[in-house]
This record gives structure tokens, C-alpha cells and sequence, in this order.
């Protein structure tokens, strides 16, 4: 199963336009990573955390 991308793990301070183009292709990337995991679980694994494939487009945004 691929893993989860932490925030923190990635995060640090940037400033100016480098730095905001840079948290947005690391934003990108964590939802395609945070996607594609959880389009690998099955529908029972993830009703077990509470979500249905519905949920996977709007929850992997809010990370």
C-alpha cells in the first residue's frame, strides 16, 4: 500500500513567488499520493475509516 505524504514531514518556511510555487508542486503532488492510496483501499477498508470512493476527491484536498 503506498504511503501517506505528512505535511510536516515536507513542510518548511518559504517566502516569495519561488516559495509559493513550491508549496503548491508539493500540495499537487501529496493529493495525487494521498489519492492513489486510498483509491488502493477496498470499499470495505474505507468504510472502516469512514469514508466511501466518494469522499476520496474532497478528503485528499483537505490535507
Amino acid at each position: 500500500m503506498a504511503t501517506l505524504v505528512s505535511k510536516s514531514a515536507t513542510h518548511a518556511a518559504h517566502h516569495g513567488v519561488f516559495g509559493k510555487v513550491f508549496d503548491s508542486i508539493v500540495h499537487a503532488y501529496r493529493v495525487r499520493k494521498t489519492e492513489a492510496a486510498l483509491y488502493a483501499l477496498d470499499d470495505r477498508e474505507l468504510a472502516d475509516i469512514g469514508l466511501s470512493r466518494g469522499d476520496i476527491h474532497n478528503v485528499s484536498r483537505d490535507i
